[in-house]
C-alpha cells in the first residue's frame, strides 16, 4: 500500500507549471542546430506539454510506466490516416491530425486514444513534434516498438532523452527568462510540463473534467490548485454541448481505413 502510494501523481506544490514561454525558448535554441539529441530533447519537451505526459511516458528511462513509441503514433492529413512507412516527409510534416494511443501507461486505457490538431504554429505543434520524431527514426530504421525519445547519432550510435535533460533544459530556459515568471529555476523539473499543459488547458477554458480525462488523473487535487491559480469557473456549458455533442471516435491502428 505504501508503495502504491508513492507512485500516485505528486501533490502540486512540488513543481511549478512552466508557461508556453518556456518551451518556445528550448524551441528556439533547438531549431538552428545540427544535434539531433538537442532537438529531440526540445521536441520531446514539447510532445509532453500538448498531451500531458508524465516524465515516463515522453522519455526513455526506467519507470513504473512505458514510454510512447513510434507504433504508438498516427497521423492524418483530414481524414486521411497516413501510413508512417510510405508517406512522405512532406506529407507528415503537414499533417493536420496527430495521435497517440496508450498500450499500457499508467492510468490509461489499452487501445485508448488522445488526439490533437496541428496548432498553426510551424514549430510548436503536436502535429510537427509528432513528424519530426516519426521521419528521425524511420530514417534510421528504427523498429516500431522504439521509444519516441530515443535518439540515433552520426557515429551510429543511440542516445536516449532523459528526465534529468529535461529538467535541465527546463531550469536553464526559467533561469534565461528571468523572474518575470514568478517562480525560479529551482521550482521545476520534467513533472512541471505535465501542469504546464493543464494549466495552459484551464487558462483557454477547458472544462477540468475534460483535462482530467485527457491527462488520466485519478484525483483532482492538482486541478483543484491549477483552478484556483489559475483560470475562470467554465461558463456557457450548454452553447458549448451543442457545439461539441457531434463527433466522431478516433481510430486506432487496428481500425480499417476507410
Amino acid at each position: 500500500m505504501q508503495a502504491a502510494y508513492t507512485k500516485d501523481d505528486p501533490p502540486p506544490n512540488r513543481v511549478k507549471p512552466v508557461p508556453v514561454m518556456v518551451v518556445r525558448r528550448i524551441l528556439a535554441i533547438a531549431q538552428p542546430t545540427n544535434c539531433p539529441f538537442t532537438k529531440a530533447l526540445a521536441d520531446m519537451i514539447g510532445l509532453a506539454f500538448f498531451f500531458l505526459l508524465r516524465p515516463g511516458e515522453y522519455t526513455d528511462s526506467k519507470s513504473d510506466t512505458s514510454p510512447f513509441q513510434l507504433q504508438d503514433v498516427q497521423l492524418f492529413i483530414g481524414q486521411r490516416r497516413l501510413n508512417l512507412v510510405t508517406a512522405t516527409d512532406a506529407q507528415l510534416l503537414t499533417a493536420t491530425f496527430s495521435t497517440l494511443t496508450f498500450r499500457d501507461q499508467k492510468n490509461g486505457v489499452r487501445g485508448e486514444v488522445i488526439g490533437l490538431s496541428h496548432s498553426g504554429d510551424q514549430q510548436l505543434s503536436p502535429t510537427r513534434i509528432l513528424a519530426r520524431r516519426v521521419i528521425h527514426l524511420r530514417n534510421h530504421q528504427a523498429p516500431f516498438d522504439t521509444p519516441l525519445a530515443r535518439v540515433y547519432r552520426s557515429n551510429g550510435h543511440t542516445k536516449s532523452v532523459k528526465p534529468a535533460d529535461v529538467t535541465a533544459a527546463l531550469k536553464a530556459a526559467v533561469t534565461f527568462l528571468g523572474p518575470q515568471l514568478g517562480f525560479l529555476a529551482s521550482d521545476v523539473t520534467a513533472r512541471s510540463l505535465r501542469a504546464a499543459g493543464a494549466n495552459a488547458l484551464l487558462c483557454a477554458d477547458v472544462d477540468p473534467d475534460i483535462i482530467q480525462l485527457m491527462g488520466r488523473w485519478t484525483s483532482d487535487q492538482m486541478l483543484r490548485y491549477l483552478t484556483l491559480q489559475a483560470a475562470p469557473i467554465m461558463k456557457d456549458y450548454s452553447r458549448r454541448m451543442l457545439a461539441g455533442g457531434t463527433f466522431t471516435l478516433i481510430p486506432n491502428q487496428w481500425v480499417p481505413s476507410f
